[in-house]
């Protein structure tokens, strides 16, 4: 048994936890959870932890349904919402297969997968997310179909006291419990939109912390009497919200991607991996946006980038270079502005950075950076510059990503395919749904 399964064990005995849950997701990003007694921990850690793989969606096919769920004791953190009465703690878990072998359904497997790719090359990837969400009063819609923000502020608007304000505060607290380290906090653009960003850290560690995140912000606003959502574009006439992850590799102690007296300080591997990114990117859409509602906010205005471009400080670009902090290298980064909050985080940053990889592994040559406004230009405008767009549906998004290599090679035979299906499932079942939209404008017209 090495240090750290013995630090968990030791801390279930001292502070009495009473239960310990195994989280892992399934290939939508998914939480899922099983409650294990104190007693059996140790033979999880020596073991495993059985379970049916089949009745999870992407895990295994039925064939092969026997799995196991291999805890991480580096991810033991106590629950501090339960309290102090009946303390429960959580680990993140690796699903095996009954030979102890990764399975290939696991999201959390991909990750590593290209992360070991990574250290293959020498880097070690770090990720910082801005992650939005808004605050509803309820999630139920009134009797006219319509969801109620908790709050009208804007854009870093102060409102004495306003229930985000006071959410956020505890949310921050109750990530600092659990070990994850904010930056910053504040209101977004959108009516009880919020956003609260992480401090950076290994990419693997960040997905945990996002799955995390997204348990922690939803406990508080039900204390608080409110209900949260990572849905990506809740309001048609509101922002959406977005995961912006800014991505760096380390070489050691040394950013990779800094490189002074350079246009932007950007070395030839931020470059590359800049290019991989971009040639990549429509095919990885699905999986950055993986639902139907992705594509109102990839299309909906605001500042999602709906086209292919990267830029200096750009915001309209997918990529962008943010300000270079004197005689900081070390902070140097691109920041990928294509990912949504619903996306599953472990699968989203497998395929960004297996993009990225492949750029710097085949040398691709970056093309002109943009600095205009990408939205305002019209259609001729972004191609004679040969700004390409994104998929404007799911479906298109999933048309890319079955014909891609890349992406196979990144997910893996089995949950490729089990991604594909899923998304398909949820395609056929929107198209064939007669929205409010369609009737209150054709009804009475036809």
């Amino acid at each position: 048994m090495d240090r750290q399964q013995e630090f968990v064990l030791r801390t279930i005995e001292e502070r009495d936890v009473r239960f310990v849950r195994l989280w892992f997701t399934d290939v939508v990003g998914s939480l899922k959870s099983v409650a294990l007694a104190p007693a059996e921990v140790e033979g999880a850690f020596n073991e495993g932890l059985g379970f049916d793989g089949s009745s999870i969606e992407g895990l295994s096919r039925i064939s092969e349904s026997d799995m196991l769920l291999k805890p991480d004791p580096s991810s033991f953190q106590i629950l501090p919402w339960r309290g102090e009465e009946e303390p429960t703690a959580r680990m993140f878990c690796d699903v095996l297969s009954p030979d102890e072998e990764p399975a290939a359904g696991d999201p959390r497997h991909v990750l590593r997968r290209q992360l070991d790719a990574a250290g293959e090359m020498g880097f070690t990837c770090y990720t910082h997310p801005e992650v939005e969400f808004y605050l509803l009063d309820s999630d139920r819609p009134d009797a006219d179909g319509y969801l109620h923000p908790a709050d009208h502020a804007g854009y870093f608007d102060h409102l004495t006291g306003s229930v985000s304000q006071d959410l956020r505060r505890h949310t921050v607290n109750m990530l600092e419990a659990v070990g994850i380290s904010v930056e910053f906090s504040h209101n977004e653009v959108g009516p009880g939109q919020n956003e609260i960003d992480l401090r950076y850290a290994d990419a693997l560690t960040m997905a945990d912390n996002m799955m995390t995140f997204r348990t922690i912000v939803k406990e508080v606003a039900l204390q608080h009497g409110k209900y949260a959502t990572f849905m990506p574009k809740p309001f048609s006439e509101h922002p959406g919200s977005a995961m912006h992850t800014h991505f760096s590799l380390f070489e050691g102690d040394t950013n990779a991607f800094y490189a002074p007296n350079t246009e932007f300080n950007l070395s030839a591997t931020a470059r590359q991996f800049i290019a991989g990114v971009l040639t990549h990117a429509p095919e990885i859409t699905a999986v950055t946006n993986q639902f139907v509602n992705s594509y109102k906010r990839l299309w909906g205005g605001g500042e999602a980038p709906s086209h292919v471009s990267w830029g200096h400080n750009n915001r309209s670009a997918l990529v962008r270079v943010p300000l270079y902090k004197p005689n900081k290298g070390g902070s140097a980064r691109v920041e990928f502005r294509g990912i949504d909050t619903a996306a599953n985080p472990y699968l989203a940053y497998a395929a960004v950075i297996g993009a990225g990889l492949k750029g710097i592994r085949e040398g691709y040559d970056l093309p002109d950076p943009t600095s205009e406004d990408v939205w305002s230009l019209t259609s001729s405008e972004r191609k004679a510059v040969g700004i390409k767009p994104l998929p404007g549906t799911l479906h298109e998004a999933l048309r890319q990503m079955e014909e891609s290599e890349l992406v196979a090679e990144i997910l893996g035979e089995q949950l490729f395919e089990m991604f594909l299906r899923n998304k398909r499932q949820e395609w056929d079942a929107y198209r064939v749904n007669v929205s409010p939209f369609e009737v209150t404008s054709y009804l009475g017209v036809v």
